[in-house]
């Protein structure tokens, strides 16, 4: 399976724990913004209204990668469940719960590797959080509802990304908050062309159709461009723009 490849780890383990020390070439010329804090962080800190947020509030992610963004909501809920499909993803969030760091290598060229140090940064309660590997589309019905619920860059990648969006309303409660994040990239590797939302003609453009699926449930409280670097190698990145939007459970 394509996620769960020891080169995809440490791509994602870099994306979620690097920094401007770590993840831009020299000669890439990009903001500040885009390398110092990693993008699940800021997917967390610019959607998330905190002032919204209940005394011990609980918080759901799916797709939660190698956890950064996981942790992060652990700075204002007291317990978050976190979820992603890939098995050595979850295995290297459990790590860094446990340990609070976890080594890996990076490739720089062809066989050539180099160290990197993925570490939770400090003063977060990493206890907060429960890791388990676990389907978006197939959750169990027994999960409950959250008062904070994320998924950041999940939507592009199922195999029936309105199932997922239909099941959210069910797993967010009455004010809470639904975090989506997607750079709308659809292949048909992952989703069925006859599944995708939008992104087939310019009559079906990705963001309406989100839009038209949730504001029967939920209230558009906050959008955001958010771009995200994806190191490969010392010389080939993936630069994308993810759509970031918050929505109010009604």
């Amino acid at each position: 399976m394509l996620y769960e490849s020891q080169r995809l780890l440490g791509e994602y383990l870099l994306l979620h724990y690097g920094n401007g020390r770590h993840l831009p070439h020299a000669a890439l010329t990009v903001s500040n913004m885009l390398t110092e804090t990693p993008f699940p962080v800021r997917c967390v800190n610019e959607l998330l209204d905190v002032s919204m947020l209940p005394n011990d509030a609980t918080a759901l992610e799916l797709g939660c990668s190698v956890g950064a963004s996981s942790f992060e909501l652990c700075r204002t809920c007291s317990r978050v469940e976190a979820s992603d499909y890939s098995n050595s993803f979850i295995t290297a969030a459990r790590m860094l719960q446990k340990e609070g760091r976890l080594e890996t290598d990076l490739v720089v060229e062809g066989l050539i590797r180099e160290p990197f140090v993925a570490e939770v940064p400090a003063g977060i309660d990493r206890e907060r959080v429960n890791f388990s590997v676990a389907d978006a589309t197939d959750l169990p019905s027994t999960l409950g509802n959250f008062d904070v619920v994320l998924a950041a860059n999940l939507i592009c990648r199922l195999a029936d990304p309105d199932k997922f969006l239909t099941r959210t309303a069910s797993l967010v409660k009455p004010g809470g908050q639904l975090l989506l994040t997607t750079p709308f990239t659809w292949l048909e590797d992952f989703t069925p062309l006859n599944r995708w939302i939008g992104g087939f003609d310019q009559l079906h453009r990705s963001e309406e159709e989100l839009k038209c699926r949730l504001a029967g449930e939920f209230q558009l409280h906050r959008r955001r461009d958010l771009p995200f670097l994806i190191r490969e190698h010392e010389r080939k990145y993936q630069l994308g723009i993810a759509l970031g939007t918050s929505w109010i459970r009604k």
